[in-house]
């Protein structure tokens, strides 16, 4: 029996996924526990309407990060720190405030969780810090720390 995968299932299928199975283990198991749904006519269509969907966001997101790579490479961005003596900062440079200034300064918002920063920054001068902005597209940003 062919069946249209809900969810990730190991050894049978993941998501979205059409595979043969039993018709027993279809019925008894797959089916009653909405890990998948008969392969029939209206749920192929279904299945076809929501990967055009999600190709056509994946496309938009695409090239949002494309434009977003053409504003940041090359650019410095600026933070200001306290610093005390020898270029101690008194707190640190997470990826969260870079981030934040990233969409203040340049106007690209990015989550922070997309500031490839190896350990915060604790010292003022210029870093270099990656930020993922697509699967496919990482951007390099130079980040000057300054004593405010």
């Amino acid at each position: 029996m062919n069946v249209i995968m809900q969810k990730d299932v190991v050894k049978v299928g993941r998501e979205g996924e059409v595979v043969l199975v039993s018709d027993g283990y279809a019925r008894n198991y797959l089916i009653p526990r909405g890990l998948a749904v008969s392969a029939s006519g209206g749920a192929l269509k279904i299945l076809e309407a929501r990967h055009a969907t999600e190709e056509r966001k994946s496309e938009a997101l695409l090239a949002q990060a494309q434009k977003d790579q053409a504003t940041l490479e090359g650019k410095t961005l600026k933070i200001l720190g306290k610093a005390g003596a020898g270029d101690r900062l008194y707190g640190s440079i997470t990826s969260g405030d870079i981030a934040e200034a990233l969409k203040k300064d340049l106007g690209v918002s990015v989550d922070k969780r997309r500031v490839l920063l190896l350990d915060v920054i604790r010292a003022l001068g210029t870093f270099h810090v990656d930020v993922k902005l697509h699967k496919d597209i990482t951007v390099p940003v130079t980040v000057a720390v300054e004593k405010a």
